[in-house]
Formats: C-alpha cells, sequence, structure tokens
C-alpha cells in the first residue's frame, strides 16, 4: 500500500505536522510506504498565480494518482483550513483522490474550530471525488505541547489518532480499484 501525506500548514514546525508524522511513522510501522509532501514543496508562485503546469504540481499529482490513500493535515485559521493548502488542492486534476481514501487531520486554537474539518475540508476533497473520506481527528493547540522543537501528543489524542490509523489501514485494504469496478466482460476485453 501506498500513502501520500500532505502537511497543510505554512509554518513549520507546526501542531498539524506534528500529528502527521506520528501518523507516518505508525503507518510505516505496518509496511505501508509513505511519500510525505509539505506546502514548502510547491513554488509560492505557482500557488499564488494558480499555475496548472507547475512541474512540482503535476508530479504531485502524479504521485497520488499511484496511491491507494491521502494523509492531509491541516491547521485551521478562522473556521476554515490553511488557504494556501486549498489553493494546492484547487490546482489538482478534477478527480485527482478517485478511488483514494482519505484521513484529515487538524489542529486549532480551540474546540470551536473543530467543525471546520467537516464544513470545509471534507467538501473539498468530496468535490476530487474522494472514495471514502474517513472521520478525521482534531486537537486544539493545549493538546500538543512544544518542548524545544519537539512535539508531544496528550494521550487521548494519541489514542484518537491511533484508532482513526487503523480505521485508515483497514479503508485502505478494503479501498475499490479503478480495475474491480469493471464489468468481468471489460475485465476480459483488457486483458485480451
Amino acid at each position: 500500500m501506498r500513502v501520500i501525506s500532505l502537511a497543510g500548514s505554512p509554518q513549520v514546525p507546526s501542531r498539524s505536522a506534528a500529528l502527521l508524522h506520528q501518523s507516518q511513522r505508525w503507518l510505516q510501522q505496518q509496511g505501508v510506504e509513505v511519500i510525505a509532501y509539505t506546502l514548502r514543496d510547491f513554488a509560492a508562485d505557482d500557488l499564488l498565480y494558480a499555475n496548472f503546469n507547475s512541474p512540482d504540481i503535476k508530479a504531485f499529482a502524479a504521485q497520488l494518482a499511484l496511491a491507494d490513500g491521502l494523509l492531509i493535515a491541516t491547521p485551521v485559521y478562522k473556521a476554515s483550513f490553511s488557504g494556501a493548502l486549498k489553493t494546492l488542492l484547487d490546482l489538482l486534476p478534477e478527480r485527482a483522490l478517485d478511488h483514494k481514501v482519505v484521513l484529515p487531520l487538524a489542529t486549532g486554537g480551540s474546540l470551536g474550530h473543530m467543525l471546520a474539518v467537516d464544513y470545509a475540508l471534507k467538501p473539498v476533497l468530496a468535490a476530487l471525488k474522494a472514495q471514502e473520506v474517513l472521520h478525521g481527528v482534531f486537537a486544539d493547540d493545549s493538546q500538543i505541547l512544544l518542548s524545544g522543537e519537539q512535539f508531544t501528543l496528550s494521550a487521548p489524542v494519541s489514542t484518537r489518532l491511533e484508532q482513526a490509523l487503523e480505521s485508515f489501514y483497514w479503508a485502505l485494504g478494503r479501498r475499490k480499484s479503478p480495475a474491480l469496478n469493471l464489468p468481468s466482460t471489460l475485465l476480459t476485453q483488457q486483458t485480451a
């Protein structure tokens, strides 16, 4: 299995990236290949000026097409997810998440931002034709502590994250590939 992880925070380090890094380690321990991206992997001008021909964005879309799932992490600002992340998602092809399982992760200053994932991020992921968008994990800033350059997740957040990752892992395993959705007569014709 292959998963793309996308850190949607313009800041480094960030609390949302801390959720993502722990998720990456967990998935790798299960034998899942994880290919990590951050917003900093894309030229600011390509995002700002909506450069659909950006080689970096095209390469990202190509990697995403080969993946089984997407881990996406974002901070919540003013009741919505990162604007730079939205810009990147807008530059992807219309069916970029077709046949993909998506696990959203988010952080915010208070629990009042929790619904931003459901009301702002999930509709965009659905518009990109994600096969399945799982119930994500939200943590408020007080649940992810910074010590030096290391973040520590609170026990409740770690538990919720591991449960979500278990669901994500099982959803990846039951994911429908495009070939499995074809009638058997078409499969026979394609292999002949």
